[in-house]
């Protein structure tokens, strides 16, 4: 009797969520947002950085396709010779701070895909892929990168 029972249950609940007509809202791309000196803001989507320089990088034996760090701070109306630093902030408020050595190789990129498919769940929509860097350097789930004059 108690299997009948929750099972009338769960089908009630059931019935009741499908009838309500309600769609499942698909949560829209995390956009990437440049930010410099507090007056500046250029907000990137995948489209967007796919439109510029594609590059592929390499960490933890792990092919990434994206836009070198350099051209897309350029892209953002930042000179990088006139940079002190980089900050690279995740969605869940950690950060890296990088300093202009470590960021104008060619393979430092910002990547929104592996090169065999998307980027994992746990990368996010955007992740910092420094090669020559620990791990820690290597941002995921990238929500912002300041320019630090």
């Amino acid at each position: 009797m108690k299997k009948i029972i929750v099972f009338t249950l769960l089908v009630m609940v059931f019935l009741v969520g499908c009838a309500s007509g309600e769609e499942t809202a698909v949560s829209p791309e995390t956009p990437l947002l440049t930010v410099g000196d507090g007056q500046t803001q250029n907000t990137y989507t995948a489209a967007d950085l796919e439109s510029l320089a594609e590059v592929e990088a390499s960490f933890n034996g792990v092919a990434y396709l994206g836009v070198p760090l350099t051209a897309l701070l350029e892209d953002a109306g930042f000179a990088v010779g006139n940079l002190q630093a980089v900050k690279a902030v995740a969605a869940d408020g950690y950060s890296v701070n990088y300093d202009l050595a470590q960021i104008q190789k060619d393979d430092v990129i910002v990547a929104y895909a592996q090169a065999d498919g998307p980027l994992t769940e746990d990368d996010g929509t955007f992740r910092m892929v420094l090669p020559d860097e620990e791990g820690r350097a290597n941002v995921r789930m990238l929500v912002e990168i300041q320019a630090v004059p």
